[in-house]
């Protein structure tokens, strides 16, 4: 051979048990760990196929909508906007897209690459969107399809989303919800708001590793995916088709599209399962409490959350202001050098502003909310977290 097996790997891989507080991925339950850890399963296999059908059933259930066309597509959360712009939107149709932090900014950008012409509305950060702000800019630019993000893990922000869908459709566009940070943490009805796209991602609330997207269209979205001029430009994307694979349209032969990773696939089986002896309303009130537990520690630490309003705070994700003598890396390292415990800066128009302190799933406790305040007590006491000038 004319290159040498590498040195490193003749060690034996060491994997850290970690405690994940940040805007994600969170920590995984045992159940979840136990459901990935078997063996690989062919994709094609009538157990995976089972499991996928169970799963369709339970993103309905977290989705709260009877929608067809609900699966999980093989990638982080991001290939669940890919996917929305790919099916939806063809050359040249406007979209427009609302901008409360990085996810909108990030939206705009994957629009244009498919070749749309991307209107942006935007709010200041740590701000949502008024349905009146919505309305006049969906009256002035006439677009296809909406984009908005319900809570965005960059700014900690949650935007309602009652009545944004009858703003549509009343102008005759479809409504696209990124609700990655969000599902589950906070209420979410897709049929009854009249959402036409809705994705999200395994691992926050769902508490499963990373590498799938729950994904669901509308039947209006459907037929625009079946009327469109164009093929779908990305063939993994193409709904047409993986739709077939996970027997969305009632189809008697469920057709290869792609290799799923069956241990995947079994694992957000589980944390579906987990939400659903819960009851959907439990969780969603669970991590609601721990976030006021979170708040409210925060102000006696007197520390400042960047979104200012109690509801437009985001319980998934709760962005912190960095005081102005702090230094908010020497915070981020001494919680994970001394407990093991990730806690993040910010992100986009947040970096180097914000603390980002993830409350979801398996992780939303009041032990967990406890230990994040007593780490963040003693990180901001520490010396070295002060310095004359924010970093």
């Amino acid at each position: 051979m004319d290159i040498l097996p590498p040195e490193s790997l003749k060690n034996e891989i060491i994997i850290p048990n970690k405690i994940l507080m940040g805007p994600g991925p969170s920590n995984c339950s045992p159940r979840v760990l136990h459901a990935v850890g078997h063996q690989v399963v062919g994709h094609m296999h009538p157990e995976v196929f089972q499991a996928m059908d169970e799963i369709k059933e339970g993103l309905r259930y977290v989705f709260q909508t009877k929608n067809d066309l609900t699966l999980a597509v093989s990638a982080s959360g991001h290939g669940g906007m890919e996917a929305v712009f790919s099916n939806l939107v063809e050359p040249g149709e406007k979209v427009l897209v609302a901008v409360s932090g990085i996810w909108g900014s990030r939206a705009a950008d994957m629009a244009r690459r498919y070749g749309a012409v991307a209107k942006e509305i935007s709010t200041e950060v740590g701000n949502d969107f008024s349905l009146a702000q919505l309305e006049n800019a969906i009256q002035n630019e006439s677009p296809k399809l909406l984009f908005i993000v319900q809570g965005d893990s960059s700014t900690g922000v949650y935007q309602s989303l009652e009545g944004v869908g009858d703003i549509c459709h009343r102008y005759n566009c479809l409504l696209a919800v990124d609700t990655v940070a969000s599902l589950g943490g906070v209420a979410f009805f897709a049929d009854r708001w009249k959402v036409d796209v809705v994705y999200s991602g395994s691992q926050k609330v769902i508490g499963c590793p990373p590498g799938l997207a729950p994904i669901s269209f509308s039947p209006k979205a459907q037929k625009v995916i079946q009327e469109r001029k164009t093929p779908v430009p990305v063939f993994y994307w193409d709904m047409k088709i993986l739709g077939q694979q996970w027997n969305c349209f009632g189809g008697s032969v469920r057709p290869y599209h792609h290799t799923v990773s069956s241990n995947l696939i079994f694992g957000l089986r589980e944390g579906l399962a987990i939400i659903a002896e819960e009851g959907l309303e439990n969780v969603i009130r669970r991590h609601k409490e721990c976030a006021q537990r979170l708040y409210e520690g925060l102000n006696r630490l007197g520390l400042q959350p960047l979104v200012a309003e109690v509801y437009k705070r985001l319980p998934t994700v709760t962005t912190v202001v960095v005081p102005e003598n702090v230094n908010w890396r020497t915070v981020v390292g001494f919680a994970m050098k001394n407990y093991s415990l990730e806690i993040n800066g910010g992100l986009g128009p947040t970096e180097g502003k914000v603390l980002r302190i993830g409350l979801m799933g398996y992780n939303a406790t009041r032990q967990k909310v406890d230990l994040v305040l007593r780490v963040l007590q003693e990180a901001l006491e520490h010396p070295g977290t002060r310095v004359t000038s924010k970093l």
